[in-house]
């Protein structure tokens, strides 16, 4: 078993009946002490957003039914949930009869909250009704800038800034980082809107080249960058989101904001 208790790493049967049991809780404040955050005295408001593509059940008739689903974790929640537990949980909930989409989108909910310790909004769409707009990111693409790169650790003594104040979107296709229990990596991308004085650019891309050998967990990176474009740029307004690709039939979105209403709900061409 690997150090977070994870199911990663061991074979694991696909689970024949329906499972609460699998789903495995990471306390989240942990990735959050060595910046000196304390409990819920975080300088962000924020959620992830997962999207899972692998979600299906039966109807009293026997009748399988499939559907996309979402799933917001508010970033207040005391812990977050390891992927491959969830995707098991998920998986276990094949065989069982629901009469309609509500009642599992009431079940999911109620199992993810009784582990995590707070409210997850769950919503389902049939195929059917799941339209998907593909979407760029808004603002400027630091990816076609010229930059040495010679550490792939973070180094948030990259960042700095330069000139006026500005109000300004900028974003990168180019983050990647590795899953803390399996090694893999975990592509993403990236967006900065901040007002303030006017960062770097080149030195912000090479910070988020940065992340490249670094462990993390997809909200745990997110709050990471946050914090330092914070620490080290001190924008009068700051929201970093990542978009991350899926592994697994599950994709995570994760934003973290000075404001309070701030998500973006987009979906990349990569995902």
């Amino acid at each position: 078993m690997s150090e977070h208790g994870s199911l990663l790493g061991r074979q694991v049967a696909h689970p024949q009946r329906y499972a609460p049991e699998l789903l495995e809780a990471i306390p989240r404040q942990a990735g959050r002490l060595p910046y000196g955050l304390n409990e819920g005295a975080w300088p962000f408001f924020g959620a992830d957003r997962w999207r899972a593509y692998e979600i299906s059940w039966l109807m009293p008739s026997g009748k399988p039914m499939v559907a996309v689903g979402e799933l917001t974790f508010a970033a207040g929640l005391p812990n977050l949930v390891e992927s491959k537990s969830l995707k098991l949980y998920l998986n276990s909930l094949n065989q069982e009869c629901f009469a309609t989409m509500a009642e599992v989108e009431r079940r999911i909910a109620a199992d993810l909250a009784a582990r995590l310790g707070g409210e997850v909004r769950v919503r389902l769409q049939s195929l059917a009704s799941y339209h998907p707009d593909w979407q760029p990111l808004p603002g400027s693409s630091l990816d076609e800038l010229e930059v040495a790169i010679s550490d792939y650790l973070p180094r948030p003594e990259l960042l700095r800034v330069a000139g006026d104040e500005v109000v300004e979107q900028l974003h990168s296709h180019l983050l990647r980082s590795n899953c803390p229990v399996t090694g893999q990596p975990d592509w993403g991308s990236v967006l900065i809107d901040y007002q303030g004085v006017s960062i770097d650019r080149s030195g912000l891309l090479a910070y988020l080249i940065s992340y490249r050998c670094h462990s993390g967990f997809h909200e745990a990176c997110t709050e990471q960058i946050f914090i330092d474009i914070l620490n080290h740029c001190r924008p009068r307004r700051l929201t970093v989101a990542t978009w991350y690709l899926r592994r697994g039939g599950l994709e995570i979105n994760c934003w973290r904001s000075t404001q309070q209403s701030a998500g973006l709900n987009l979906r990349l061409a990569r995902q």
